[in-house]
């Protein structure tokens, strides 16, 4: 018996790996997120699968039904939304699978702000522009943030920065921000990346936070911000320059 982890994309169902859906269509156990998967990537699930809805459900709740299906020889496809090498409570369940001994896999997904870039049609680094990339969050119930990880320590970089579960707290994201990019640095949010509903919100950091309370969205979004979201002007990347040797071409 294996628990196949599974990272199950931004929300379109068609955009989770072929392994992904292959592992789902092979297991007689689905264990989802329900507040954030789609039901559209059950329909991977094999005829007659128990499907089992973890939003309502703790931690020793969902361990004790994977206890109970490698008891029954049954594999488990435990699905989580966007990658789940980030803020998805993988590692907890790991360290319970450790202890238990049983056997896991993991299988990556499209993470969300790979999937808000693409919606924005924005690469997040550009030459001599941007060339990092900080994926971060504020504190929240949840868990808090290291001391040595709050948003000005990034900010001060000028990266691109994709802050993720923050979107209630936008006001003081941008204020956080503002002394470091300056008021008119481009801002997005990006709320249900993929999904039928997805909305988009282009502005500043002076107009992002008035803009996102007009539109609504109070979660599953994300914010973006950074020079990257808003340049055209930047110099082209010298490795497709007919002057750029290499070892594919002419090199």
């Amino acid at each position: 018996m294996t628990v196949h982890f599974i990272g199950a994309g931004p929300g379109a169902p068609d955009l989770i790996t072929v392994r992904g859906r292959d592992l789902i269509a092979r297991c007689p156990v689905c264990l989802y997120a329900g507040s954030l998967i789609p039901e559209g990537l059950l329909a991977y699930c094999p005829a007659g699968a128990e499907i089992i809805n973890t939003a309502p459900m703790t931690l020793d709740e969902i361990i004790a039904r994977i206890v109970q299906a490698n008891s029954d020889g049954h594999d488990v496809a435990r699905l989580h939304s966007g990658d789940l090498s980030i803020w998805s409570a993988l590692g907890e369940q790991l360290r319970r699978l450790d202890e238990l001994g049983i056997g896991y896999t993991i299988t990556p997904g499209v993470p969300a702000f790979a999937a808000a870039s693409a919606a924005l049609a924005r690469e997040l680094t550009l030459p001599e522009v941007a060339q990092s990339v900080v994926l971060t969050r504020t504190s929240g119930r949840a868990s808090a943030m290291p001391q040595t990880e709050q948003i000005e320590a990034f900010a001060a970089t000028r990266a691109t920065l994709a802050v993720h579960l923050s979107i209630h707290a936008i006001e003081d994201v941008v204020r956080r921000l503002v002394p470091f990019y300056g008021p008119d640095c481009p801002a997005a949010v990006v709320y249900r990346a993929t999904w039928p509903d997805e909305q988009i919100i282009r502005g500043t950091l002076q107009t992002i936070a008035a803009q996102t309370a007009e539109a609504g969205p109070e979660r599953t979004a994300l914010i973006l911000v950074g020079e990257a979201l808003g340049c055209d002007d930047f110099r082209e990347s010298a490795l497709y320059s007919v002057d750029y040797r290499r070892r594919f071409r002419g090199g």
